[in-house]
């Protein structure tokens, strides 16, 4: 096969004597941008490179594989979640000397695949060549560039097999059998949903389509999915037996756009049908949006509970399942949120989940980026995380509320949600806190009825009044009984 041409930078300006290169994801860390520029020219030589077509930003029909961009990348907190721990797939990571341990098993993994799938290692190439144009195209270019097409189809042969093999076994929880140690299953797992480490969607489908045992392995793909769905949105089914038939092409059906890769696919299905654009506050229009609160006076579930809305867990099954509620219209206030477990992959899965919906050639609603920043609107300390568990709405598996906190508040720094979502439950939480007498009414409850020996205290209290009061009234005002009436006979006839 012949070797393809070197790709051509996404952000490149042609100079008279140089060029200015960018290259998408270089960072600080060990990674500075280069830019190389010749001062010099004359205003006419600039006037057209900036009025030429190719500085303008193309977007693609649909998003590229590519690198988080330095935004993200660049925060000191952040990058270790960024970088598998593990095991490299695809070609942004390939062939860094620290995961060359897990090569070795990425390739008994895809023997596994091509043993069990009827065809030789030859046919699965050869399919993966044929295509190979069409796979380099769902990666930005200047991860690919370095690799012929060769070498790519290589990296993608290898590293798609031994996807959807671990993800089989794992499923059915046969991956012991391979001697594969559950803390690697468990890095492993986190690192097939990072950003940097995703291959495309339509080579899983491919490969999929050339086994023999396609139907199990989509069936595993989809089953996979709602265990780490159900890994971040805790669910009463969650025990049950998630095994079952799945549509040939998931999220084709309805006119859904095809999934990117994995991490696509479990962001379809944590927002679930909420993925959509969202309307404004009480259904208005953009003319009137600013009727709608685009603002909070509250800080955190604790001034939320003294003015009287108590939180809820929901029974949605989706990230986008909030809502607020009062009862019979009055007091108290409900806000109700979806269940969340919170562990250590939480922290990786909702940051690169946020980094795929921050690029630049992906157009969607923000959904994980909005619910994440409604929730840090809420977590300000570990007060708030211990309220939030009392309501059984957030599940700790991490550590101490302290790290739930610290973990949100830094996730929740620089992100830019979409207003329009939330937006309805946002402004009925500000105009229920914006009622003075139902904050006085609040605060009279919990002030003097926060736990049951006060209300108890208060019962006892109304109940001894009430005895004292007819011990009042029967010794000033009772009417005249046997003895009174014997009393005043005994009197006149004396």
């Amino acid at each position: 096969m012949a070797e393809s041409k070197p790709v051509v930078s996404k952000v490149e300006l042609p100079l008279k004597k140089g060029v200015i290169r960018i290259e998408d994801g270089e960072t600080s860390q060990g990674r500075d941008q280069e830019a190389q520029t010749q001062s010099g020219l004359s205003r006419e030589e600039r006037y057209k490179m900036f009025e030429e077509e190719e500085n303008e930003v193309q977007i693609s029909k649909t998003p590229k594989i590519q690198k988080v961009i330095f935004l993200h990348r660049d925060h000191k907190h952040f990058v270790k979640y960024y970088e598998p721990r593990v095991v490299s797939l695809g070609p942004i990571h390939h062939g860094k000397e620290r995961y060359q341990l897990a090569e070795k098993f990425k390739l008994i993994l895809a023997r596994e695949f091509v043993k069990s799938s009827g065809k030789t290692i030859k046919e699965i190439c050869e399919a993966i060549d044929g295509k190979i144009k069409e796979l380099r195209e769902c990666f930005e270019e200047e991860v690919t560039k370095k690799y012929n097409d060769v070498d790519l189809a290589w990296i993608l042969v290898v590293d798609g097999c031994a996807i959807l093999q671990y993800i089989y076994l794992a499923v059915l929880d046969k991956l012991k059998e391979l001697n594969i140690k559950p803390d690697s299953v468990a890095f492993c797992q986190q690192d097939l949903f990072l950003l940097e480490n995703q291959v495309p969607y339509d080579l899983l489908e491919l490969l999929m389509s050339l086994s023999n045992a396609k139907n199990e392995l989509r069936n595993s793909v989809q089953n996979f999915i709602k265990k780490n769905h159900y890994a971040v949105l805790w669910d009463k089914q969650q025990g049950e037996n998630t095994n079952g038939p799945v549509p040939e092409n998931p999220q084709e059906e309805n006119g859904k756009r095809k999934p990117t890769h994995l991490l696509d696919l479990l962001r379809s299905s944590l927002l679930g049908n909420d993925e959509t654009t969202t309307q404004s506050s009480n259904g208005r229009t953009n003319r009137d949006r600013n009727q709608s609160y685009d603002w909070q006076s509250y800080r955190n579930v604790q001034e939320l509970k003294a003015a009287g809305i108590h939180v809820k867990r929901s029974e949605a099954k989706s990230l986008g399942g909030i809502s607020f509620s009062r009862r019979l219209n009055f007091y108290p206030g409900f806000l109700s949120l979806p269940p969340l477990i919170v562990d250590d992959s939480t922290g990786p899965k909702l940051l690169n989940l946020i980094a795929y919906e921050m690029c630049l050639d992906f157009k969607n609603d923000f959904g994980i980026t909005s619910y994440v920043s409604f929730l840090d609107s809420l977590i300000d300390e570990a007060n708030d995380v211990k309220e939030l568990r009392k309501a059984h709405v957030l599940f700790n598996l991490l550590g101490s509320d302290e790290e739930v906190a610290q973990l949100f508040n830094n996730i929740g720094t620089d992100l830019v949600p979409d207003r329009d979502k939330y937006r309805k439950v946002r402004t009925q939480i500000q105009e229920y806190y914006d009622k003075t007498w139902v904050t006085w009414v609040a605060e009279f409850f919990h002030n003097h009825f926060s736990s049951p020996w006060t209300l108890l205290a208060f019962l006892g209290a109304l109940f001894a009044l009430a005895l004292s009061a007819t011990q009042t009234w029967y010794a000033v005002d009772s009417p005249p009984g046997p003895c009174d009436k014997f009393c005043e006979k005994f009197n006149k006839n004396l």
